[in-house]
């Protein structure tokens, strides 16, 4: 008898994905789930199965391909089972290891906090991908959107999205706000938390840290790209975002140390590499400025500091070979928040507390084009659930009319997670085109217009996944 998922028989004619030895085994009948999703969902859902499919179809010439298999959650789930979201969509996701979904509702009232919450819980899916990359055409409130091209690497289960808090004057925030004003007073500290405070509590743990902090690196490495940078609040929140700056560097170092320099590091080895005879005093005031004024203990730290690096890694990483390997630094947030603005040529890959992570994803996703076109996976160790990270915008359902983009990009993003990633690029290379012939929905034709561009042709959601379909050429695929 084959498997089934809240009473619907899992397709005969597919396999499910496998996973060992850290890589995907794709069947070439691969069993996909997938969520619709409400309002919108159902109409960009059934526009990105047609692209999906197409390019599957043209990139592998019927040897492979998709075997979808819905399954259920929000609205729908709720009419037909009773609940948002039916143990049985879980159990599928859990059997078939990578799905996408559409836009869901929260619920009105309560009920389930969210769906990625529970498959985050439930898969370890530790971090939210979220590939930022301008589309030449697009119209952007910034003059060089040209240079946004960022991989934000989002940590997906701690930080305040943990969801531990309780409401201001329920007994269990008295109980913990006695108890932290009780340890304040032990520590002699004269701050104290108002008896009137709601209260939540911000874990970051050096396993979710490490977990997220290696994904990142090893894409960087994978992709051949240069800079990887920690963001985080740390010079306020020192033991939550300062640890996971702290952590992030420590692990670097101890699993890819012959692949990573820090920035740091850098500059000793370049003053190094410059002046030779140079004191290891010297080259501690030049990292340090301001040394000589500061405090005896911590010159002696910064000089430890020098000696150390020297002494470890200036045989390999010394005499400018440091300059081949991914430099790791860290920015503080609301800084980095304007490096995305101002300098975004000079970072490629961020990796950061879920907060942060929320505000700088949505930040890029603005200069872009907005959340229309914003792709995004929540992704672990051998499973990976795709999604538009939009809204359902319910008032426009059923109408034919809104940017399927966002979606579609989330498939390119599963092809390549899959190892089918010529499917991916084909994607990308056929919305392109599309909308470098302004052929393109209602949103980004007012966006056209605005900026003053003439003759563009607004579609509805089927017809431009029809457009991107066309765009799929043989010379794309064989450039692919």
């Amino acid at each position: 008898m084959g498997l089934e998922f809240n009473g619907v028989p899992a397709p005969a004619e597919g396999s499910a994905i496998d996973y060992k030895g850290e890589k995907f085994i794709v069947p070439d009948r691969a069993i996909i789930p997938y969520i619709e999703g409400d309002g919108t969902g159902r109409d960009i859902w059934k526009a990105a199965r047609r692209v999906f499919d197409a390019a599957v179809e043209k990139v592998f010439r019927g040897k492979r391909r998709i075997v979808w298999y819905e399954v259920f959650a929000g609205e729908k789930a709720f009419k037909r089972f009773g609940e948002w979201l039916p143990q049985g969509t879980l159990d599928a996701i859990k059997e078939f290891r990578v799905a996408i979904k559409g836009p869901l509702t929260t619920p009105v009232g309560g009920g389930i906090r969210s769906l990625n919450v529970a498959l985050r819980q439930l898969l370890n899916l530790y971090a939210c991908w979220r590939p930022v990359k301008y589309i030449p055409g697009v119209p952007s409130p910034v003059r060089h959107p040209e240079r946004m091209n960022i991989v934000i690497f989002r940590e997906n289960t701690e930080d305040v999205y943990a969801g531990i808090e309780w409401r201001e004057g329920s007994a269990q925030a008295k109980r913990l706000i006695d108890f932290v004003n009780a340890m304040l007073s032990v520590d002699g500290a004269k701050k104290r938390v108002r008896t009137d405070s709601g209260i939540g509590i911000k874990p970051i743990s050096v396993t979710g840290t490490n977990q997220l902090v290696r994904r990142g690196l090893r894409f960087a490495l994978d992709q051949g790209l240069k800079t990887v940078t920690l963001v985080h609040k740390g010079n306020i929140m020192k033991f939550t975002e300062g640890s996971f700056r702290d952590w992030g560097y420590q692990l670097a170092k101890e699993e890819f140390r012959g692949a990573i320099v820090t920035e740091r590091e850098s500059w000793i080895l370049d003053q190094r590499d410059k002046n030779p005879a140079a004191s290891i005093e010297a080259i501690a005031a030049r990292v340090e400025p301001g040394l000589d004024m500061a405090p005896g203990a911590f010159r002696l730290q910064v000089e430890t500091e020098v000696k150390a690096c020297l002494d470890s890694i200036r045989a390999t990483h010394g005499n400018g070979k440091w300059k081949g390997k991914v430099m790791v630094n860290d920015r503080i947030a609301d800084s980095m928040l304007q490096q995305i603005l101002t300098r975004a040529d000079e970072y490629q890959v961020l990796c950061t507390p879920n907060l942060n992570g929320d505000y700088l994803s949505d930040a890029c996703a603005a200069q872009i084009g907005g959340l229309g076109l914003a792709p995004g996976g929540n992704i672990g160790d051998g499973y990976g659930v795709f999604e538009a990270t939009h809204g359902t915008a319910p008032k426009y359902a059923d109408q034919d009319v809104v940017n399927p983009g966002a979606l579609i990009r989330s498939g390119a993003l599963m092809f390549e997670f899959i190892g089918w990633p010529e499917v991916g690029v084909l994607i990308e290379r056929a919305l392109a085109a599309t909308i470098a012939e302004h052929r393109v929905t209602y949103d980004l034709e007012r966006l056209m217009r605005m900026e003053g561009i003439t003759g563009a042709e607004k579609l509805g959601t089927s017809a431009f996944a029809d457009a991107i379909i066309e765009n799929m050429s043989e010379k794309a695929v064989a450039s692919g």
